[in-house]
C-alpha cells in the first residue's frame, strides 16, 4: 500500500506541486487588488448578458427633462409647478411618492402651497444628502419634512471606475443617527401596505429581513472587492436592467391630464431629472456609452424594486461565498487546469502538446465562465478571474514542465542520437516499431590515422579528453551539414545522410561535410599541440548505396541503423585513405554531380568482399554553394646521410601478418619515407597496404611499434614510399630532428 501511495505520489508529482504552489500566488494577487478591476468586468459583463427583465409597474417615474423645461418656460423649476404636479400625482392615490429633487430652499413663487402640500402628503418622502464628497456637500432636507421624519438620503455609492454596483439602504449622519436610502424608504412604505415589515435578524450585527429574504450586508473584500468601504447598510444592486427599464413620463405629461386618473394608483411614483443637462446621469454595469448612463432616479427606483421583488416575488439578491470558499473555489481551478494539462501530457511533440493544452484549457475556462454565468443569473457573484488565472497558471506551468522535460530528453538522448533520430522515435507513431524500409542513402565513415597506437601510450582519462574534443568539433560539423551521426565508433564515426530524412542534396552535403571536416582537423591539431600531443590524421570513406534503415534490435534493446552492403562498401573505401585523404565511390560522384566535386585522383581497387573492381576517387573540393577545397602541401623527399634498419609486416585487417621482412629507410620528408627492401625481399607491400614497422635509430634496440600506409607514387624496383600513421614519441622526436637536419 506504501508502495503505491509513493507510486501515486511521483506520477502526479506536477499537480502537487503546481495546484498549490498556483493557488496561493492567485490568491495573493487576489488580495493585492490588481484583480479588482477585471472581476468588475466581468461582473458587469455577466450583468449586461443576463436575460432581459420584465418591467415592475409597481414603480414609475415622473422625469424632468429638457421639453419641459422649455415648456416651464423658465431657467429654473419654481416651487408652484412641484406643487401642481404633487397634487396631481395624489389623486392619483399612489403608494408612496419620492421627491427625488432638493428643496431645502425656496424657488418662488409657489413655496408656501409646496410646504403646505408637503405637510399634508404623509406618503411623501423628500431627500437629503448625507455624506459629502469632493464635489457636492451635504444638502439639507426640508425642514417640515424633516420634522415628520419622511426624509431620505439620496447617496449613492460610486466606485473606483465611477460605477454604481452596490446600493446604500442605511447611513448614519453626523449625529450618527441612521437614515434610510429613498429606495428603501419607498420600498417599506410599499411593503407596509401589504402587511410587510421589516425585521432584525437575530444573532446578527443588526441584518434586517423582509418577508423571508436576509439582506446581508456588503463586506470589505465580497465578490471582486478588495478593501473597499463597507460603510453604512450596502448591498448588492441587482438591476432590472439598463436605463429606461421603469414606466417614465415626463413632467409635462402629469401637468397637461395626458394620463389616465388611475395611472398612479397603488404605484410608487418618483420624480426626479433625467435630463443630459441636469448632470444626474450615472454609469452602471450596462454603461457601455454616454448615451447608456442611467439618471440617479432610476437607480434609486431599482433600489426600491429589488427590495420589493425580493420580498414578494423571491427576486434572488446578489450574493457571494465567505473568503475561504473563495479560496477553496480558486484551488479547485487550480487543480482542475494542473490535472487535465498532467493528464493528457502523453505526446513529446511540443507543438502538439501546447496544441493539446491550448485546447483543454479552452474547454475548461468555458466549463467555468459557463457555470460562474448560471450561477450569477440565480444571484450568486463567484469569482471568474481569479480562478481563470489558477487554471490558465496551472496549465503554462505544467505544459512548461513538460516542455522543459522533453526538451532535455531530447538533449539527453541527443548525446547518443541525432536530433532526427529522436524526433523520429518520439513524434511518429512508427518511430518505435522494429524494421526498417529499404533506401537509398549516403554513408560517410571517418576514422583517425594510429589513434589506437596514441591512445596505448595515454592514460585512459587523456584518451577520453582527446575524443571527447575531436568528437564534439566533428559532430558541430556534421549537423551543420544535416548528417545524422548514426553511431561513434572509438576515433571511428558513422554518419548517415538520407536517413531519417531523405533530401535531393545528400551526396553534395555528404562530400561538403567530408571536405569541412577534414578543414576542421587543423583546430583539433592546434588544441593536440596545446595539450603537448603529437597531430592526428583522419579519413573519410563515402559511399552512396541502397540500404535498410530503421530500428534493429529487440523490444528491450533496439538501435537506429542501416545494415547492407554498401555499409560495408563504405568502410572499404575509408580504408584505402591515407590521413588528410576524401575517398567516394563512383555512385556518390554520379549523385553529386562531376561538375561540381573537384577530383584530385582516382584509382581502382577490388575491396574484399566485392566480386569485381570499383573506381574510388580523391576529393580536392566543392564547388557551388559549398566552395570548399583541401590544400595540399607538395611533400619533398630528401636522402639520408646514413639509412636507417627496419623490420616491417603487413598488416591483414587488424592482424599482423606472419612475416617479418628486412629494408631501410632511405629518405625522409614530414610525413613519409622511402624504404629500400633487402637483396633477398622480393615482397613489395601492395599499394596502400597498412604495415607495421619497427626501427633501429641509435642503439641496437627495435623502437617501440610504427604504422604507416603504403602510397601509390611511384618508385624504383625493390622500393616503395610510405606515409606515416602512428609514430611514438621517441621515434617522431628523432624523425623530427633528423628531417630538420638534412634540409638546412
Amino acid at each position: 500500500m506504501r508502495a503505491n501511495i509513493q507510486q501515486l505520489v511521483w506520477e502526479w508529482r506536477g499537480v502537487w506541486i503546481t495546484t498549490p504552489v498556483m493557488a496561493g500566488l492567485v490568491i495573493l494577487l487576489r488580495f493585492s487588488g490588481l484583480l479588482q478591476a477585471w472581476e468588475w468586468s466581468v461582473y458587469d459583463q455577466y450583468m449586461r448578458l443576463r436575460p432581459p427583465e420584465p418591467r415592475d409597474q409597481r414603480i414609475a417615474i415622473v422625469g424632468l427633462d429638457e421639453a419641459d423645461m422649455k415648456y416651464i418656460g423658465q431657467g429654473y423649476v419654481p416651487d408652484e409647478i412641484y406643487a401642481d404636479l404633487i397634487q396631481k400625482l395624489v389623486a392619483m392615490k399612489p403608494t408612496a411618492i419620492g421627491l427625488d429633487i432638493y428643496r431645502d430652499l425656496p424657488f418662488e413663487p409657489g413655496h408656501a402651497r409646496l410646504l403646505q402640500l408637503f405637510a399634508q402628503t404623509p406618503n411623501l418622502i423628500g431627500i437629503e444628502k448625507v455624506v459629502g464628497d469632493e464635489s457636492l456637500e451635504s444638502v439639507a432636507a426640508p425642514p417640515i419634512l424633516k420634522e415628520k421624519n419622511r426624509v431620505a438620503a439620496n447617496d449613492l455609492i460610486l466606485d473606483e471606475d465611477n460605477i454604481i454596483r452596490r446600493a446604500l439602504l442605511v447611513v448614519k449622519n453626523d449625529q450618527k443617527q441612521p437614515v434610510y436610502s429613498l429606495g428603501l424608504f419607498l420600498a417599506m412604505f410599499y411593503l407596509d401596505s401589504k402587511g410587510i415589515s421589516p425585521e432584525i435578524v437575530e444573532g446578527t450585527n443588526n441584518w434586517w429581513k423582509f418577508n423571508e429574504t436576509v439582506f446581508k450586508p456588503f463586506a470589505k473584500n465580497d465578490g471582486g472587492y478588495i478593501r473597499a468601504d463597507a460603510g453604512g447598510y450596502q448591498v448588492f444592486l441587482n438591476y432590472r436592467g439598463s436605463n429606461q427599464s421603469f414606466e417614465t413620463v415626463s413632467f409635462q405629461d402629469i401637468l397637461t391630464d395626458k394620463l389616465p386618473k388611475d395611472w398612479g394608483k397603488n404605484r410608487i411614483i418618483l420624480i426626479g431629472s433625467i435630463g443630459e443637462s441636469f448632470k444626474d446621469l450615472m454609469s452602471t454595469p450596462y454603461t457601455l456609452s454616454a448615451n447608456e448612463r442611467m439618471s440617479g432616479v432610476e437607480i434609486h427606483a431599482n433600489v426600491a424594486s429589488q427590495i420589493i421583488s425580493t420580498a414578494l416575488d423571491h427576486r434572488p439578491l446578489i450574493q457571494t461565498l465567505p473568503d475561504p470558499l473563495e479560496w477553496i473555489w480558486i484551488f479547485f481551478w487550480s487543480g482542475t487546469g494542473a490535472i487535465l494539462t498532467w493528464k493528457f501530457r502523453a505526446t513529446a511533440k511540443v507543438k502538439l502538446l501546447i496544441a493539446r493544452q491550448v485546447l483543454i484549457s479552452i474547454l475548461a475556462t468555458g466549463v467555468l465562465l459557463g457555470s460562474t454565468y448560471l450561477l450569477f443569473i440565480n444571484g450568486w457573484w463567484i469569482p471568474v478571474v481569479p480562478p481563470f488565472l489558477a487554471l490558465a497558471g496551472s496549465a503554462i506551468a505544467i505544459t512548461a514542465y513538460i516542455a522543459r522535460s522533453a526538451a532535455d530528453i531530447r538533449n539527453i538522448f541527443g548525446r547518443y542520437l541525432s536530433a532526427e533520430i529522436v524526433s523520429n522515435l518520439l513524434e511518429k507513431p512508427e518511430g518505435l516499431k522494429l524494421g526498417g524500409e529499404r533506401r537509398k542513402i549516403t554513408i560517410l565513415t571517418s576514422d583517425l590515422r594510429g589513434f589506437t597506437a596514441l591512445s596505448e601510450r595515454l592514460q585512459p582519462e587523456e584518451v577520453v579528453k582527446i575524443l571527447n574534443f575531436y568528437l564534439s568539433s566533428m559532430a558541430d560539423v556534421i549537423t551543420a551539414y544535416q548528417g545524422t551521426i548514426d553511431e561513434f565508433m572509438g576515433d571511428g564515426i558513422l554518419v548517415l545522410f538520407g536517413a531519417p530524412t531523405l533530401r535531393e542534396d545528400d551526396a553534395q552535403r555528404a562530400i561538403a561535410c567530408a571536405v569541412a571536416m577534414q578543414l576542421a582537423m587543423h583546430k583539433v591539431n592546434e588544441k593536440l599541440k596545446q595539450w603537448d600531443l603529437s597531430p592526428l590524421d583522419m579519413g573519410i570513406g563515402i559511399n552512396t548505396g541502397e540500404v535498410v534503415v530503421g530500428n534493429i534490435g529487440s523490444e528491450k534493446r533496439t538501435k537506429y541503423g542501416v545494415v547492407g552492403n554498401q555499409v560495408n562498401l563504405a568502410y572499404r573505401v575509408e580504408s584505402y585513405t591515407t590521413g588528410g585523404q576524401i575517398l567516394i565511390s563512383e555512385m556518390t560522384l554520379k549523385e553529386a554531380g562531376e561538375d561540381i566535386v573537384k577530383i584530385d585522383n582516382q584509382k581502382l581497387v577490388q575491396p574484399k568482399g566485392v566480386k569485381k573492381p570499383i573506381t574510388i576517387y580523391e576529393v580536392g573540393g566543392i564547388t557551388a554553394q559549398y566552395n570548399l577545397f583541401i590544400s595540399k602541401e607538395e611533400e619533398h623527399f630528401y636522402p639520408l646521410p646514413t639509412p636507417i634498419v627496419l623490420q616491417y609486416s603487413i598488416l591483414e585487417g587488424k592482424h599482423i601478418g606472419e612475416s617479418l621482412l628486412m629494408g631501410s629507410l632511405v629518405e625522409l620528408s614530414e610525413k613519409s619515407g622511402l624504404i629500400v627492401t633487402e637483396v633477398n625481399n622480393n615482397i613489395i607491400p601492395e599499394v596502400l597496404a597498412n604495415l607495421k614497422i619497427n626501427m633501429k635509430l641509435q642503439s641496437e634496440q627495435w623502437s617501440d611499434d610504427i604504422y604507416a600506409k603504403v602510397l601509390e607514387k611511384s618508385a624504383e624496383s625493390g622500393s616503395f614510399y610510405i606515409q606515416f600513421t602512428a609514430k611514438p614519441p621517441e621515434v617522431e622526436k628523432y624523425l623530427n630532428q633528423l628531417y630538420k637536419t638534412i634540409i638546412t
